[in-house]
């Protein structure tokens, strides 16, 4: 269980447009949902009632994509304002972002920009984090990015950084499984060491997703099957943490959706497997 106590809400899927029609139609067998929450911020019409007739049939999560925690600009009020806002219309069981920045000087590249991870970047996102979940009145979640590149400035390995933000923000860990082997194979880390790294009391929820494998580095696509190597990973998660919330996310090549609902609910194995062991011991 997570410190905060936040339920365990199952096997979900991220909620895309193409999807909708069938979900509200079949009332299909999912955990929760997961919005992008810029989606349905600054937007009226049909999406918001789609959403609204959603969030009254399952539990709904936000993920978003342009937070910039680690920005040098100032919070956004505005932005803030309307993520609150739409938290609490959609009853958002939590409230998640990217460990990155995504511009500077009011200008958003639409990509999640790494960070050096340092004893300088640790204290300026630690305390924007903490603003972030005072605004919110609420835990704010974040998650461990997919990159290609690292900063020489960089003192510390990502997983390291994460804890220690962690602990001086008070925030929550959304892991993403498939991101860790991305940036493993990327930068030649050792993806199991992270994983057995994470305290199990701070993760929040857990990503999977596709990717697409170039040879020499691989890209976090979102546009196929989870791959076998990042399953693995997520079974040795699962051993050592038990149950946690689990959503698959597929947002490019998006297939009709009982496609993707079959390769979310594989996880459901790891996840019965982890909790009789946990019964048993």
């Amino acid at each position: 269980m997570n410190r905060w106590n936040l339920p365990d809400l199952g096997l979900g899927i991220g909620l895309r447009s193409t999807h909708v029609k069938t979900i509200l139609q079949r009332d299909p067998d999912v955990g929760f949902f997961e919005i992008i929450s810029e989606n349905f911020m600054g937007t009226r019409g049909r999406p918001l009632e789609a959403l609204d007739a959603i969030a009254e049939r399952y539990p709904v999560t936000m993920h978003g994509v342009s937070l910039s925690i680690g920005s040098t600009d100032g919070p956004d009020r505005g932005y803030l304002r309307q993520l609150k806002a739409l938290a609490e219309r959609c009853r958002a069981a939590w409230v998640s972002d990217h460990v990155c920045w995504t511009g500077a000087s009011g200008l958003n590249t639409h990509d999640l920009l790494p960070l050096p991870y340092n004893e300088e970047t640790l204290a300026h996102v630690a305390r924007r984090a903490r603003e972030v979940s005072d605004f919110l009145g609420r835990p704010l979640v974040l998650e461990n990015p997919s990159s290609y590149v690292a900063f020489a400035s960089s003192t510390m390995p990502e997983e390291e950084f994460l804890v220690r933000l962690c602990e001086e923000s008070g925030c929550g860990l959304l892991l993403d499984v498939n991101n860790v082997y991305v940036s493993a194979f990327n930068h030649g880390f050792d993806a199991e060491r992270y994983i057995d790294s994470i305290p199990a009391d701070r993760i929040v929820q857990v990503h999977l997703a596709g990717h697409t494998h170039k040879g020499t580095h691989i890209l976090d696509t979102h546009s196929d099957r989870v791959a076998d190597p990042v399953w693995r990973l997520y079974e040795r998660l699962c051993r050592r943490v038990g149950r946690v919330p689990t959503l698959l996310e597929w947002d490019d090549r998006i297939p009709p959706f009982e496609v993707v609902h079959a390769e979310a609910f594989k996880a459901a194995r790891f996840r019965e497997e982890a909790s009789r062991a946990a019964f048993a011991a």
